[in-house]
This record gives C-alpha cells, structure tokens and sequence, in this order.
C-alpha cells in the first residue's frame, strides 16, 4: 500500500461492558469512523468464581468481521490484566477469569512477604491494584488449570491468536501485568524468579504495528473475506490505544480516558519510579513509540453504570438533567477506593461512604448521580495535579477522550475542578487509536504528531472552560482525604 491511497482497517475493541466492530478509513487528510456491530459483554457468575464469557465475546467478533465487509488489516484491543490459559494442542482452559473475583483477596500481602511493595515499583511501575496479573497468577499457583497449561495468552492475544493461529503478548498490555520493568520494556526477570512465576507461558513480546499474522482460512471462510488478511499488533491495551488518539497539539497536556475507568494522567518520555509515585499510587504502562502512561486508575463511570443497574436502567439523559440541578459538592466520596470495585449495592455503597465521612446522604437517583459525577471530577483533579508534581511537567489543557466525553455535565465539572480547559472527544478514541496504528503499519499516517494532527482535524471535539473557584473543590477534597 503506497503513501496517498486510502486503507480500510477492522478495529476489533473489547470493554468491560460492551465489545464493538469499527471500521475505520484512512486516506491523506481523512479518518473516517463507522461501528459495523456491537455486542455486550456480559460476565456469568459460576460457583467458583466470577468469569468472561470469551466464545460469546469471540463469536462477536466474527460477527463483526462479517458485518466489516473486505478490509485492509484487522487489530484487536481490549481490557487489562486477564488472561486464557492454554494446553499443549492450544485449547483453553477453562473461562478465563474476571478480574473483579475475589480470588485475589489478601494476595497482595502474601506478594510482599516475598518482594516488598517498594522493591515491587521499583522493577516494575506499576500501582498497586489488587487484580493485576502478578497477584492473579500468584492466586492461582496451586491450581490444576495452571498446572496444566503451556501457554497464557492476555485477552487480545487470545482473540489474536484465534484469528490466526500465532501467539504473541504485545508490548502496552504487557506492561500491565506487574511484571514488565519500565525502564528496559522487557520482562522484569528478577521479580517474576522470586514469586515463582514462569515467564516462558508468556509469548514473544511485540510492540505496536508489529505484524500479528493472518486470518486463518476457516475465518476468512466464515466471515465471507478475501485473503490474505493480515492482523496487525495495535496498542492492545485499550488505553493505549486511546492515548495514542488523544488529538492533543502541544505536548504540554493531560487526558483522561473515560469509560467504565477513569485513566488519568500523562504521557512521558521515561517512567517515574520515586517512592513518592508509588505512595500516590500512579502507574508506569508503556504506550507507543517508547512512551510512558503516567496514570492513575479511577473507578470510572462503573459507579454509576452500577446505580443504573440498581435502578432498573432510568432514562440517562433525564437523570444527567436532574443531577445538574442538585446542589453541587453536596456529598462527594473517594472514587479510587477499592470498596467500589465489586458489582452490586452500589448506591447503599455510596451512601453508606458518605454517612461514614459525615456528608449528607444522597436521596435520590439524582443526588446520588451528583455525588458521583462531582466525586470523579474531584478524582480527576487530584491524579492530574499530582501527576504534575510527581513528574515535574506542567499542562494546559485536559484532553478528556472516551465514553464520558459525551457526558456534558462531567467534563465541565472536571473543566471546574482542575481550572484548566478541557478538550472532549473522540468518543471512540481506543478504536481511532487501533486503526491508526494499523494505517501507519501501512504508511497511510506519519509519527504520532501526524497522527494526532490528523485527528484535531477531523474528530468532532468539544471545549469546556472552567468556571468558578477552586476553593470549593479544595474543601471538597479535605472531606474525604483528613485522617
């Protein structure tokens, strides 16, 4: 494919809640973005725990593909830290699990009895959270799936690896194991020896825009494509993808990648391993082209995809309306708190947060949504001024991409919160980014300028200036941080 023609790429994009086909068009000075198909993704609850259901979610994808028509290049990208596990004929073992089980419960402590939380980011970067894969892989040492297994592959791998019938770990989901050292991009060996983790069930690392394969001839037969189709190593991790669609014109910015998370933070040219980094709990992944994604992890709008599950799925757009009216600051609750991450009970949750710091407690659908969309503006606030300090970079503007960049209400609060402007869009930014990678794989596009350049222009975006003073977010945040 030559510089000038236009390509067609299939991005494959897994969430946590919903999985979507997009196919994207690529051509000097267009980027065009259409969804093809669109399923959920429902996780079952069995007897031993709660798990993914990967054939239902792979049967969408090929569904996608179908629904793609003939493309140019196929990427996967999805969620972090999960994995399949499988045997010597490379059939899998088993579901794979869900990183909201409670197998890892205490694991973290038994982790640091062997390598202690310091030395733990200072090889590896990475913040503590309790469903990494290092704390899952420990969790399962003694078990007869792991015993059996000759190779793990992490969710987009395994998709990869179905479409094709080769096996790679890419590089930004790798670095979300707990068990890639920032500073060399490679394994971090050390770590992964004293926890007795074998790191040869791992594939060969690849990096974005390596080639992936092809689709096998029974996928091409079962999608109605023509082959040869090649897959393409993207930034697998959805939010590398996402980052790298941040249609930022300086360098001199934040995002924060909205969906079921909230991935505030900064891009860089080397991690920060201070042991004031790790006590403000900010992580080093790695994204494209030797960067790093200096972030924190916020629990995102699962909070309130959570109260609307509790609620019985109320109107969304009436419900924002409502909450825009409540008094604002009214209740606001630590939404980095691990108590939030298990599904159910989420509004009794809230509450009983606020009743516990002294905060009035929300009444309704609306006071509750108040509280929460407040409390992740407040959240954005805190990761997006710490990581300035931490890293010694100042921005301008906050780039909010993802999901919540159609939530009006929550950019500007986070436009309020941060007294900083905030940019709002893509949307669909982890599908922009995947099949950018794979346009540049195929010189359609130039650097990551070029590619971000590419996007200001042709993205539909929306800016929100702050307003008001932020001695009211500063009140707000000693409610929920005073010992």
């Amino acid at each position: 494919m030559s510089a000038g023609t236009a390509g067609s790429f299939a991005a494959v994009d897994l969430g946590a809640s919903s999985g979507r086909v997009m196919v994207g068009r690529v051509g000097p000075g267009t980027l065009d973005l259409t969804e093809v198909h669109r399923f959920p993704n429902r996780p079952v609850r069995l007897a031993e725990g709660l798990r993914w259901d990967i054939l239902t979610l792979y049967s969408g994808v090929l569904d996608g593909l179908r629904a793609a028509g003939q493309v140019d290049s196929v990427g996967v990208d999805s969620w972090a830290v999960d994995y399949g596990l499988l045997d010597t004929d490379g059939a899998l073992l088993g579901n794979p699990v869900h990183y909201r089980d409670a197998r890892t419960e205490g694991v973290a402590e038994k982790v640091w009895a062997t390598v202690p939380a310091e030395e733990l980011y200072a090889a590896t970067g990475l913040q503590h959270a309790p469903f990494n894969t290092l704390y899952q892989l420990v969790a399962a040492h003694d078990t007869a799936q792991l015993a059996a297994a000759e190779r793990l592959l992490l969710i987009p791998d395994l998709i990869s690896y179905w479409l094709t019938g080769e096996a790679g770990t890419e590089l930004t989901n790798a670095s979300t194991t707990q068990l890639i050292d920032p500073r060399t991009r490679d394994w971090s060996y050390d770590t992964a020896a004293r926890l007795g983790i074998d790191l040869s069930l791992f594939a060969p690392l690849r990096n974005p825009g390596d080639p992936a394969g092809h689709l096998l001839p029974h996928i091409l037969e079962e999608t109605g494509l023509t082959g040869p189709v090649p897959v393409t190593a993207v930034g697998s991790h959805d939010t590398a993808s996402a980052v790298a669609a941040v249609p930022a014109t300086t360098e001199r910015f934040a995002y924060i990648c909205t969906g079921t998370w909230s991935l505030a933070g900064l891009e860089l040219d080397a991690p920060v391993l201070s042991e004031a980094s790790r006590t403000a709990n900010f992580t080093n992944e790695l994204g494209l082209d030797g960067t790093v994604r200096y972030l924190r992890n916020i629990m995102g709008l699962w909070l309130l995809q959570e109260c609307l599950r509790s609620w019985g799925g109320p109107d969304l757009p009436a419900l924002l309306r409502d909450a825009a009216q409540v008094e604002p600051l009214r209740a606001v609750v630590d939404a980095g708190d691990a108590a939030f991450l298990a599904p159910g009970r989420m509004p009794e949750r809230i509450a009983d947060a606020c009743r516990a710091t002294g905060q009035p407690v929300p009444g309704s659908p609306a006071e509750t949504t108040r509280c929460i969309l407040d409390s992740l503006a407040l959240a954005h606030r805190r990761a997006i001024t710490e990581a300035q300090q931490l890293a010694d970079r100042s921005v301008d503007v906050v780039h909010i991409v993802g999901g919540g960049a159609h939530n009006e209400l929550l950019c500007q609060l986070t436009a309020d919160a941060c007294g900083l402007p905030v940019v709002a869009g893509p949307a669909e930014a982890a599908a922009l980014g995947n099949v950018l990678v794979q346009a540049r794989a195929r010189g359609l596009v130039g650097d990551r300028a070029s590619m971000r350049e590419l996007l200001a222009r042709t993205q539909p975006l929306r800016r929100y200036e702050p307003a008001g003073d932020t001695a009211a977010w500063r009140a707000a945040e000693a409610r929920i941080t005073a010992p």
